[in-house]
């Protein structure tokens, strides 16, 4: 959906996909299709990259034949928007710097919702000179830029924000949960109090999937669980516990372990059915 919005802002975009039937939209609309990273990074300034986790990111920008770091030249820059481990980004920025490739970690928050409209929040680590060569790309992908500081930092913060996403996601579960035990209409329960203090981005966009049992992909379970495993590493390196958010993972994990991986992550109130 990104890669659409920038194609539609007049970008030159040369795209490339590890599952090669899903950039046919991209072919469609006007832009290139490289059958590997380096081909699609030849002619790149700015490289973005959005894959699952560390180690894709590793395979699609360094480790695999064919790896974008084939490609890329001198002073590009990529601007790396998946979650991975602030680490992880560290290390990649490191071994970029040794060609003159700048990096940026730029994970986004939003859904699918805001990948659409291009109104995701993009939190950003790394220099403000790259972040001001990759920032007409990113108003393009996102509503609102906020630079944290240096590599790492735009991982951090989405470590807080997975944290917040867990505990929202699970408190609107858990109060439809109650508020069907306790006999109440669950439609009417969710439009009395999104408006007061109880309103989240969650109880507005997703309860009704929850009320429904029927989980249309924003985010898959599997990956925000990926997502707390992060925040909860970060934790214990600063000596924090995040008693909430361990015991989220915890459903997550059983939610997992029963095939729903795949699921949006507001999935989370099957499992109050699971239990009865």
């Amino acid at each position: 959906m990104g890669a659409l919005n920038l194609l539609q802002a007049g970008f030159r975009l040369t795209g490339h996909n590890r599952h090669p039937e899903r950039t046919a939209p991209l072919r469609k609309a006007g832009a290139a299709v490289g059958a590997t990273p380096a081909e699609a990074a030849a002619a790149a300034d700015l490289l973005l990259i959005c894959v699952s986790d560390d180690a894709a990111v590793e395979a699609v920008l360094l480790e695999q034949p064919g790896a974008a770091i084939e490609g890329l030249r001198p002073g590009a820059l990529v601007v790396d928007c998946s979650t991975i481990a602030p680490a992880s980004s560290c290390r990649l920025a490191a071994r970029l710097a040794e060609r003159d490739i700048g990096y940026l970690d730029a994970p986004v928050t939003g859904g699918t919702e805001g990948a659409r409209a291009g109104t995701l929040s993009v939190l950003v680590g790394g220099s403000p000179a790259d972040l001001e060569r990759a920032r007409p790309l990113l108003e393009v992908i996102g509503g609102r830029i906020t630079h944290f500081g240096a590599v790492g930092a735009g991982q951090r913060a989405k470590a807080v924000n997975q944290v917040l996403v867990a505990g929202s996601y699970a408190a609107v579960a858990e109060a439809l949960a109650l508020a069907e035990r306790l006999g109440l209409e669950r439609p009417q329960v969710v439009e009395a109090l999104k408006g007061g203090a109880a309103g989240s981005w969650a109880l507005e966009h997703r309860s009704a999937a929850m009320i429904a049992d029927h989980y249309p992909l924003g985010f898959k379970l599997a990956l925000h669980r990926k997502d707390l495993a992060i925040a909860l590493a970060a934790a214990a390196d600063a000596e924090l516990t995040l008693p909430i958010t361990a015991q989220v993972a915890a459903l997550e994990d059983a939610l997992i372990s029963s095939g729903e991986g795949e699921q949006d992550v507001s999935v989370l109130a099957r499992w109050f059915r699971l239990r009865g």
